[in-house]
């Protein structure tokens, strides 16, 4: 089943705008990229519930068409004052480079998912899709009571293989040259190691919901070349980071635009989960420590305000320049004319 059958028609072509968390997914990419007859992707994940009403709202005053909202699945954490105080001293030399004599720490590690959740039902978007973890079958029939469709994100096949155990409509297979966050959820993250056409293969053999292809697609060939493996559709996310609607920081924008064959990798430092980005200099400096800062959310939460101050001063080089092995094949226009640059690049093959 291909992507457009899943949504009965209503999207035109087999492609999802990837949710980048961190003010990416503006409401103007969201309603362009569905406008243009893809699937837009507002990131929830670091939203609260009101704000999560308010860019759906925003959202829906530009387009008429599906969309889908993605969240993190995971639980609030409570880590102990040492824990906290420890991934404070490895971070010293970041934090005190900036000239600071102590790290702010946060008032919360993260967004309650229950109450995003609860806020997802009311919303009803055509359909969610879903990372770090897995939600339970009953969570699932809630969100097919309320006419969502269940997308769930899979790095290895026995993941894929539970989503589909739970009662998902489709999962995303993201393979490691996938920019951001890896949603793994067997097992320790190192373990999942297939690239991105190793796993769409491993998992299409072994699934028979339809299979969404992430890591490393950029052109229309790309997308027909995953479509030919078995793909029903494909998900991009660092195509559209360059796009003119896309929120991230200028200097990161640039960044992104010049990488040319400037190294990716995955690294744990900035979030405490690994997630792939261009090297800089807070990757490398927190690379013998990466191994010790704590989970996700905490790590996330502590680094959050040097990359706000890194952002004000413009700096890159303590940003979390998060992007795919790709990134040297992005395409700087507007949302709708990549879409349509796609289109025109897969009836081409």
């Amino acid at each position: 089943m291909e992507l457009r059958s899943l949504f009965s028609g209503a999207i035109s072509h087999p492609i999802i705008q990837g949710p980048m968390a961190g003010g990416c997914t503006t409401p103007a990419l969201v309603a362009a990229v569905s406008n243009a007859g893809a699937l837009g992707s507002l990131a929830c994940s670091l939203l609260p519930p009101d704000t999560i009403r308010r860019q759906v709202a925003e959202i829906r005053q530009l387009t008429a068409k599906p969309f889908l909202l993605n969240f993190f699945v995971q639980e609030i954490p409570r880590p102990s004052g040492e824990e906290v105080a420890h991934a404070v001293e490895l971070l010293k030399p970041i934090w005190s480079s900036l000239g600071w004599n102590e790290l702010a720490l946060p008032f919360k590690w993260c967004e309650d998912f229950s109450a995003q959740f609860a806020a997802l039902l009311e919303l009803k978007p055509a359909a969610a899709s879903f990372t770090f973890d897995i939600l339970s079958a009953d969570q699932v029939r809630q969100l097919h009571d309320a006419g969502i469709l269940v997308i769930g994100t899979a790095t290895r096949v026995d993941e894929a293989q539970a989503w589909q155990a739970v009662g998902a409509d489709a999962v995303i297979a993201s393979g490691t040259e996938a920019g951001g966050h890896r949603g793994t959820f067997i097992g320790d993250q190192r373990d999942a190691t297939l690239d991105a056409i190793a796993l769409l293969k491993a998992v299409v053999a072994e699934v028979t919901i339809p299979v969404i292809s992430a890591g490393n697609v950029m052109t229309g060939a790309d997308i027909r070349e995953r479509m030919d493996l078995g793909a029903a559709g494909v998900q991009m996310g660092t195509a559209f980071m360059v796009t003119d609607e896309a929120g991230i920081h200028p200097a990161y924008k640039q960044r992104l635009q010049i990488a040319g064959s400037s190294p990716t990798r995955l690294t744990r430092a900035f979030s405490g989960r690994y997630a792939r980005g261009l090297v800089n200099r807070f990757m490398r400096e927190m690379e013998a420590v990466e191994d010790q800062v704590p989970a996700y959310p905490v790590q996330n939460a502590l680094t959050g305000p040097i990359r706000f101050e890194a952002a004000k001063r413009g700096d890159t080089e303590l940003m979390s320049l998060w992007c795919g092995t790709g990134v040297g094949r992005t395409r700087r226009m507007s949302a709708a004319r990549l879409v349509q640059t796609l289109v025109e690049e897969i009836a081409k093959q």
